[in-house]
């Protein structure tokens, strides 16, 4: 990646005529920033919205051109620009977790964020830290759980070791009614089946095992078994 590489970003809450104009100041200011600090200006986006609102075109934009890794730093006149309340402490973590940094108009050089917004953000990582651990605590226990019910991967997984290192696309609904049948909840099954390589969620697999269970073939299973016919 360029070091010297940014993107300017400029915005307003309305369309008037006065916001229009202070858009117009904002590029030619952050233009002067670029300059004095040697950056590579890759883009300039600008846009006209609110900054409580995340759902923004030019924000999606520059969050996606961040993950191409192309970035080093963001000019904003100041940190209001970006975003106000939740939606600018969102943005600041998003931000700065992929290892860019901000430079503003307003303090002449790189952003320093104030202590209340730093100590928010680094409750924000902490908790996405923990929740990326007891996201692999669930797969590994639902794994352990399965196993230890009789479930054998290699044996079950007809799949498994084909197209290594890519998640399977198809579901094998099979497992599904085994790990279910095995007291498995919905949440440990999708967790479990992750673990083996397939990219499945708690509701696709309760829908899907809700399809197996209604089809015809269940349904009449169910009710000579409850002795209903």
């Amino acid at each position: 990646m360029n070091r010297n590489n940014a993107i300017i970003y400029c915005r307003v809450s309305t369309t008037k005529e006065t916001q229009e104009t202070s858009l117009a100041r904002q590029e030619e200011e952050l233009i002067q920033l670029a300059n004095q600090h040697d950056f590579n200006i890759l883009t300039i986006i600008k846009e006209q919205a609110s900054g409580y609102d995340l759902e923004r075109e030019g924000v999606l934009r520059l969050l996606s051109l961040i993950k191409e890794g192309h970035v080093h730093a963001i000019l904003i006149q100041d940190e209001t620009r970006l975003g106000r309340g939740n939606t600018k402490i969102v943005l600041l973590h998003c931000i700065m977790k992929e290892g860019v940094k901000l430079y503003s108009v307003d303090q002449n050089g790189e952003l320093q964020i104030s202590e209340s917004d730093s100590m928010v953000l680094k409750i924000v990582g902490m908790v996405e830290e923990y929740q990326r651990k007891l996201h692999n605590i669930k797969i590994k226990r639902g794994i352990n759980r399965a196993i230890k019910s009789g479930y054998d991967p290699q044996k079950n997984l007809k799949n498994q070791g084909l197209n290594s290192g890519r998640k399977q696309k198809e579901i094998p609904i099979e497992e599904i009614i085994k790990l279910r049948q095995n007291q498995l909840t919905f949440a440990e099954i999708a967790a479990t089946l992750r673990g083996f390589g397939f990219d499945v969620s708690k509701a696709t697999v309760h829908r899907r095992y809700q399809e197996y269970m209604e089809t015809p073939q269940n349904q009449a299973q169910r009710l000579v078994k409850n002795n209903d016919i």
